[in-house]
């Protein structure tokens, strides 16, 4: 990869962040991440309590987690692993049933 060609986050890369931001409470519609990723990587809550986090281009998300976390917790945040989002509770994302609008 060239060292200007833009790197772009994956699914994968989501659903790494929503893993920490679900254990945290937070709700999936409060979590913005940018499309692009972009060295050093930053964690940021808004005045609204917007998380806003950019994920770093030369670091694998999975080794980024750990800043996630401890960024969350600095802001009052409380991890606890045995909670899910409410809103992935009911989707798995396998059935299209949900997605009737879609047609």
């Amino acid at each position: 990869m060239a060292d200007d060609e833009i790197k772009i986050i994956t699914m994968g890369d989501m659903n790494v962040v929503f893993s920490i931001t679900d254990a945290f409470g937070i709700h999936r519609e409060s979590v913005s991440v940018e499309l692009a990723r972009e060295d050093p990587g930053s964690v940021d809550v808004t005045n609204r309590g917007t998380i806003e986090i950019t994920l770093p281009a030369s670091t694998a998300v999975a080794d980024f987690t750990a800043e996630i976390h401890t960024r969350l917790e600095s802001h009052g945040y409380i991890h606890d692993p045995s909670r899910v989002a409410p809103e992935a509770e009911d989707d798995d994302g396998a059935s299209g049933d949900d997605d009737e609008w879609l047609n």
